[in-house]
């Protein structure tokens, strides 16, 4: 199907984002694809935190291209009154606002909820942080980490009896980034019916809490009886589903629903083991998982990881490879979903980075620039808020626009 039927779905929506390292950028980095206009609004001299992050090549930081691609650079002194001047000029024309920074941060700088929206009650505020805006914790700084270490996440990964294991994904910032994503853009489709913006409060903590798919109705709907903990390999309320060490490498196999079971147990154990009454229930599988886990763990030792898929392919049961990353951006099913974009850096020439999931029928979503030079529209958009080309260069001159040398 041509792709170019329609308009970007958010095409002519225009976001401010006031936001650094991950969760708020990958947020407004979603809606640049999906054709909003995204202004990255970053501090004189040292800019988004993210520029600082590796990995590293000829001084650019393949962790602030990955988040900001598709977006319009502008950099700006807001502790100068003429640069605090232009942000409001920025807000009362936009749709969307983005920040994460501690609670109260913004309102000193006069760019708080209350002030903005005042000027522009149309203006949808998005803020991210830690714990949210109410709440005893809710002026403590935190990461990610923080919020992955208090969810209880992470006691529930690892080896029984083990320290648990860093995710190494970023899973508090990306799981509350798009939930930004839906939040704000249901109160754009919200705003088309009231007129009015409103405040969107989105928590890390809240989020990966929110997350929980199992352990809080198992706590809760068990009078606080079950406690899920550590399990290493596998999951005991879902037999047999888990990771295992074939002779040259790990799989993952998910033989937890009755009939994967019954066509898993033949090919494991034949007749003998999938007559086996015991195993016919979840149930049953689960109170009797240490003698299923000896068996499966036995069959798959056995064999490299490709007989062992070969044979759980034939007969349909869900299995894959753990691979590493170099297996991910060779894997032909992720370069038909063109998953890994290429780009031409000013600086870098071409480069090579994850794409967003988001796939519509009538149009692409690919991005369309790579991630901006510091201040590197900062022309472009002080003309498009009413600054003339003398006001424009008086603001470079005394430092409250800044641009890094473009090359």
């Amino acid at each position: 199907m041509n792709k170019t039927t329609q308009a970007l779905p958010l095409a002519g929506i225009r976001v401010v984002d006031y936001s650094h390292f991950l969760a708020g950028p990958y947020l407004s980095r979603c809606l640049a694809a999906m054709g909003a206009d995204v202004i990255k609004v970053e501090r004189p001299r040292d800019g988004d935190a993210g520029r600082a992050h590796a990995y590293f090549i000829k001084g650019q930081s393949g962790y602030f291209l990955q988040q900001n691609m598709g977006k319009k650079g502008l950099c700006i002194n807001l502790k100068d009154p003429r640069g605090l001047e232009m942000m409001h000029k920025l807000t009362d024309a936009a749709d969307v606002f983005v920040e994460n920074y501690r609670p109260g941060a913004l309102k000193k700088l006069g760019l708080g909820y209350e002030e903005l929206s005042r000027r522009n009650p149309g203006l949808v505020y998005c803020s991210i942080s830690a714990y949210g805006h109410t709440g005893p914790d809710a002026h403590r700084a935190g990461f990610g980490l923080i919020a992955e270490a208090k969810s209880g996440i992470m006691a529930m990964v690892g080896e029984p009896g083990s320290a648990p294991p860093l995710l190494r994904v970023s899973l508090g910032d990306m799981y509350t980034g798009i939930h930004g994503v839906a939040a704000v853009c249901a109160a754009l489709l919200g705003r088309i019916k009231s007129g009015r913006g409103q405040h969107i409060d989105l928590s890390l903590y809240d989020c990966l809490v929110s997350m929980h798919d199992y352990a809080v109705q198992c706590y809760t709907l068990s009078g606080g009886k079950e406690i899920p903990q550590q399990t290493g390999h596998d999951m005991p309320q879902s037999t047999l589903y888990g990771v295992f060490a074939a002779s040259d490498g790990y799989l993952v196999i998910a033989a937890q629903v009755d009939d994967a079971w019954k066509r898993f147990a033949q090919l494991i154990g034949g007749d003998t083991l999938a007559l086996d009454t015991r195993f016919h229930s979840a149930a049953g599988r689960n109170e009797n998982r240490t003698e299923i886990l000896a068996l499966a763990k036995a069959w798959v030792a056995g064999r490299t990881v490709a007989e062992c898929l070969a044979a759980l392919d034939a007969i349909d049961v869900p299995s894959a490879k753990v691979q590493n990353i170099e297996e991910v951006l060779n894997d032909p099913q992720i370069q038909a979903r063109n998953m890994v974009i290429e780009q031409e850096h000013p600086v870098l020439g071409k480069i090579r980075l994850p794409n967003l999931p988001f796939r519509f029928s009538e149009c692409d979503t690919s991005p369309v620039c790579v991630a901006p030079g510091m201040g590197q529209h900062n022309r472009e958009i002080a003309a498009s808020v009413g600054y003339s080309a003398a006001d424009i260069e008086a603001m470079e001159r005394d430092g409250v626009l800044y641009a890094e040398v473009q090359p």
